[in-house]
């Protein structure tokens, strides 16, 4: 097994597992209701707050039955306020419930509540960023990069570039030399297609870099590491 296929395998296996899969969603099924609770979770995650408290959230959110545009409405911005602040969401609370009735109000205006069909109806990869920024102002590149990066090769117009924490990490592990976010990304690709591992996808590989990168290299806690003997650093 030469390095770059032991590399890929080792992070996968260990640190590739979906922030999605996580939560109990499966987006590999296509239906509109996983991706729709995709999406209230990404909303949840692109703000300035813990990972823990994104998750207990969205937890609340599910608990409440609270994974349609329709139903997400219909509890209003004080039900929201309310399943917010018992997920952790304190500090956040009402600019979170504002920009949920914001965005639910749009996504049911503009597409029947279907995220899917908003899919359908994009033209291309910017054209589907910009129609979901399109949905609410609170709706940015860092939300817009977390939901489309676990749809990548689910949805064919999916494709959000490299966050810089994973480009990172990929050039601190070798796996590419210079930091370049459009040619990485078809690098990566090209690697995985090479390197492929069996019940995985590029979405796992992808997510174990940008882990390495966020949890190891960002924070400079190389002898914490997990897989600090590939680091060329």
């Amino acid at each position: 097994m030469d390095y770059v296929r032991e590399l890929v395998e080792e992070i996968t296996v260990k640190m590739g597992g979906l922030f999605s899969t996580e939560l109990g969603i499966n987006l590999q099924k296509r239906g509109s209701d996983e991706v729709f609770k995709w999406f209230v979770a990404s909303l949840l995650f692109g703000a300035r707050i813990s990972e823990t408290i994104a998750k207990n959230t969205y937890y609340e959110f599910e608990r409440a039955g609270l994974l349609s545009a329709g139903k997400i409405l219909k509890t209003g911005w004080h039900g929201l306020v309310y399943i917010l602040d018992r997920g952790g969401y304190v500090r956040y609370d009402y600019k979170t419930a504002d920009k949920f009735l914001e965005v639910m109000g749009n996504l049911e205006k503009e597409y029947g509540g279907d995220l899917n069909l908003l899919h359908q109806k994009s033209s291309d990869s910017r054209d589907l960023e910009q129609r979901l920024k399109n949905l609410g102002k609170g709706i940015g590149d860092v939300t817009v990069n977390i939901f489309l990066r676990e749809l990548r090769g689910i949805w064919d117009k999916a494709n959000p570039p490299l966050q810089e924490l994973t480009v990172n990490s990929a050039k601190n592990l070798g796996l590419i030399k210079e930091a370049d976010k459009n040619r990485n990304l078809q690098e990566l690709y090209e690697i995985w297609n090479q390197n492929k591992i069996e019940g995985y996808h590029f979405q796992n590989f992808e997510t174990a870099l940008l882990r390495i990168g966020k949890n190891y290299c960002r924070k400079n806690k190389c002898d914490a590491c997990p897989v600090k003997t590939y680091c060329q650093l």
